[in-house]
């Protein structure tokens, strides 16, 4: 990204963004924020997301330094995730995010509205 006035977001930026504003990584971190979590915990605590969206929402994060994951031996073995203070960093970005959309969504909505009725008038 410029540091001029221009916003321009390059390839790593878009990759890292689309990484960590996805659907299942902001519920990941919302749970990993209040507390560590079992593999199993976080399938419980997010219903909708799969094992394999999960798997690979959590290797995004751990790649990325935002969430570690640490091999518990006890029997069966236990995988427990954690975000990294690092990760904790991230939480005024994404609540001045939804801050934002809190005090917009009206306007979306009506605009969501707006765009509909003229895409029905069209057909």
């Amino acid at each position: 990204m410029d540091t001029d006035d221009e916003l321009r977001i390059d390839a790593p930026h878009r990759e890292l963004l689309d990484q960590i504003l996805d659907k299942w990584s902001l519920s990941v971190l919302n749970e990993l924020c209040e507390r560590p979590c079992r593999f199993n915990e976080l399938r419980r605590a997010i219903p909708q997301v799969t094992q394999k969206s999960l798997t690979a929402t959590l290797r995004r994060l751990e790649r990325n330094g935002v969430v570690e994951r640490e091999v518990v031996s006890t029997r069966p073995v236990a995988v427990m995730y954690r975000i990294t203070p690092f990760g904790k960093t991230l939480r005024d970005p994404v609540d001045v995010l939804l801050a934002w959309a809190a005090q917009n969504m009206p306007t979306i909505e009506g605009a969501r509205k707006d765009f509909d009725r003229r895409e029905e008038a069209d057909l």
